[in-house]
């Protein structure tokens, strides 16, 4: 009986445990805790990394609609460095800031709770429901940005320093008219399902593998292993959504870009005109801005998140 008044009490403990916790993560200040890390993180992360991105949107819209070798990425960069100036390679750095806050604090906030839902719904938070829920948060928060991808992409590929953000959406209303912010957005939600779901839902795996069978616990190097894995996963899944999202946001309405109707036909012209391997253009670059970035963005997120009182992800 004693036993028996043990564990119902410990059973009450741990209920009233979780029903706090609950009302806790409901509260303004977690829920701004909860996206403000996020968004902070990926926002450190891509002004790092930004100048690899600048070098892989030129990196993709290299000969467009022909065959033929492509300037590598290292005689791209001194190019760009001879012609342009360094400041070149930050071309769109404030557009990129501002989705990182908004994309980022969205897609890496949404996971948690999609996750959650989905365990409260069937009972689980196996790797299929990780999917799904990276592939959600990527989904949702990329419809709600795409605007701002939208100006990132035009500048890193205008080479006149003088044309800011502000000037650069006037522009792009007046000529192209409204519907041109949402531009590429069905495979930009494609590509953002497909990061998110593969970035965070091996991050996330890797960590429970790694903490379960090797002496590693929550911490540094946890995180940089899981974030490494993490990237190379991402990368392979991404890139030709990637492109593909690219050569529609930079499609003018005129058509002279590539004359692409929507993302299956921008992805079988490019396939037809220049082959299966230019799916893949930029692919390096890609690997190269996206590893550093996800080591980066997790290691700061789950430390800012530790300041903040917060569980890891």
């Amino acid at each position: 009986m004693e036993k028996m008044g043990s564990d119902s009490s410990l059973s009450g403990a741990v209920n009233v445990k979780v029903k706090e916790k609950h009302i806790w993560s409901a509260t303004p200040s977690h829920i701004f805790s909860h996206f403000g890390t996020s968004g902070l993180a990926v926002a450190v992360a891509t002004g790092v990394t930004h100048p690899l991105d600048v070098l892989k949107v030129r990196l993709q819209m290299q000969l467009v609609g022909q065959r033929g070798p492509s300037t590598g990425m290292g005689q791209l960069f001194v190019q760009i460095l001879k012609n342009e100036g360094p400041k070149s390679l930050y071309q769109g750095l404030t557009p990129a800031l501002a989705r990182s806050v908004l994309y980022g604090g969205l897609r890496l906030g949404l996971y948690e709770p999609s996750k959650y839902a989905c365990d409260w719904a069937f009972g689980s938070t196996n790797i299929l429901v990780k999917i799904a829920s990276g592939a959600f948060s990527g989904a949702t928060a990329t419809a709600l940005t795409n605007p701002t991808e939208v100006l990132k992409v035009r500048l890193q590929m205008n080479s006149n320093m003088s044309q800011g953000p502000i000037a650069e959406m006037r522009r792009l209303i007046s000529e192209e008219g409204m519907g041109a912010l949402w531009k590429g957005v069905g495979p930009a939600m494609a590509r953002a399902a497909a990061l998110t779901a593969s970035q965070l839902a091996t991050y996330d795996e890797s960590k429970r593998i790694l903490i379960r069978w090797t002496p590693l616990e929550e911490g540094f190097h946890l995180h940089l292993i899981s974030s490494s894995v993490a990237g190379a996963v991402s990368t392979l899944m991404t890139a030709p959504v990637d492109m593909v999202k690219t050569r529609l946001m930079l499609q003018r309405e005129s058509g002279k870009v590539g004359s692409y109707k929507n993302g299956f036909h921008c992805a079988y012209k490019v396939m037809r005109t220049e082959g299966l391997r230019a799916l893949y253009k930029g692919a390096f670059v890609v690997f190269a801005r996206l590893g550093p970035q996800s080591t980066i963005t997790f290691i700061l997120c789950e430390k800012l998140r530790k300041l903040a009182g917060l569980d890891a992800i």
